[in-house]
């Protein structure tokens, strides 16, 4: 699945971090084998390594940023020279209460820091007076709602604002009235889950186009006759726009310009008519779904489809893939999974993952979600139930983090 690795990485875990439009503007990746605060420069230099060694790295770091937690003794570390620190920030901890003496001391090694253009995030402790002279180095300042009562967060929102220019991360963010809150205070970047929470709206609607794409995926699960196929991308412009651009992206391969629904249909065959289908309903959201939810899903279906590939028989590939894809379809199209789920036509094997959570396909959905929560138990019961080793996961992650940005999901 991989290159071999003759170093046992630790286990990749990420969270999102999004913009003031509820799009993902990067990436804490972080090691998770790692308790709290107890990482070294050893376990740094390996998580990177694994981030480096994957292929399509190139592609995750092409548009999004990468936060990576660091140690003040790895930063001295020869690996950051083997890093471009255009999209790369570092996350610089306090010192230890019993080592604030060394604060001054450590300042040369930032400044050196910032010197190979690498940006630094800092948490609010550089907001005191011990770490004044830390200050004029932070390009992020992040505000932890775990650890902050409301009215602190506030003064020290506005405390960042008079005394730097540093982007504010407001992180732990697991509620819409947490958001809305530091959103007022004039923060725009937010790190946490509450964008991925179902909103669940009496009497809503699936909306006309999200509906379209439902009937889609119905009739090529009942295998419909082509005909009856292209009617319904003829009764919907942007659905159909969609499948041209797709059938004729570089990515598709197509001799010539497929200009017929028919013809494209044909190519595509049901299959991944169906894959595909499933791919564009995460961007056909909700009126009021955040446009991170799109991104986390398509990381989803991916991750499912190429952790199967170590585990499954190919023709339960794309199931996976739709399992991971559907896993946030509660939360795409406002309504409970069940009255979701009652729409569609779909195999048993999907239907048991996501209303029962049985089945081959639900011990990949826990892991899946596992690798971007902070739940470590649940990541090592759903890793050891399917047998991989962390090195599969982590490349089959980054490989997925990577693939969702060649899709363009909240572009």
């Amino acid at each position: 699945m991989q290159p071999a690795n003759t170093l046992e990485p630790g286990r990749i875990a990420r969270q999102a971090i999004l913009n003031e439009d509820r799009a993902v503007f990067g990436y804490e990746l972080f090691d998770r084998s790692v308790a709290g605060d107890q990482h070294t420069a050893a376990s740094d230099a390996q998580l990177l390594f694994n981030m480096l060694s994957s292929a399509d790295t190139e592609s995750l770091a092409g548009k999004k940023i990468l936060f990576l937690n660091c140690t003040h003794d790895s930063l001295a570390g020869g690996y950051l020279d083997l890093i471009a620190p255009e999209r790369v920030v570092l996350e610089i901890p306090p010192l230890p209460i019993s080592q604030v003496q060394h604060i001054e001391t450590r300042l040369a090694g930032l400044q050196d820091v910032q010197r190979r253009g690498f940006r630094m995030a800092f948490d609010y402790s550089v907001l005191t007076r011990s770490y004044e002279s830390w200050l004029p180095l932070a390009s992020f300042i992040k505000f932890d709602l775990s650890i902050l009562k409301p009215e602190v967060v506030a003064s020290f929102v506005r405390l960042a604002k008079e005394k730097s220019r540093a982007q504010l991360i407001a992180e732990k963010v697991e509620t819409s009235a947490q958001h809305q809150l530091l959103a007022g205070l004039g923060v725009k970047l937010f790190q946490g889950y509450w964008f991925a929470k179902p909103v669940i709206v009496p009497g809503q609607a699936v909306r006309p186009a999200q509906a379209n794409i439902l009937q889609l995926i119905n009739l090529v699960r009942k295998q419909a006759s082509t005909d009856d196929i292209e009617e319904v991308l003829k009764r919907d412009p942007t659905l159909s726009f969609n499948l041209l651009r797709f059938i004729n992206s570089a990515g598709f391969g197509a001799r010539s310009e497929v200009t017929s629904f028919k013809h494209a249909v044909m190519l595509l065959g049901l299959n991944r008519l169906f894959k595909w289908a499933a791919l564009l309903l995460t961007t056909s959201r909700a009126g009021d779904t955040a446009p991170a939810v799109g991104t986390t899903a398509v990381v989803r279906g991916r991750l499912m489809e190429l952790l199967a590939t170590e585990l499954l028989p190919a023709e339960d590939r794309d199931n996976a893939f739709v399992v991971g894809v559907f896993s946030l379809l509660d939360t795409m199209l406002g309504i409970s999974m069940a009255e979701a789920m009652a729409t569609l036509t779909l195999p048993e094997e999907i239907t048991q993952a996501l209303l029962r959570h049985t089945g081959t396909l639900a011990p990949l959905l826990d892991l899946t979600i596992a690798c971007e929560t902070g739940d470590d138990v649940a990541f090592a019961t759903a890793i050891a139930a399917l047998g991989l080793t962390n090195n599969q996961v982590n490349w089959a992650h980054l490989q997925a983090l990577a693939w969702a940005e060649t899709m363009g999901q909240d572009s």
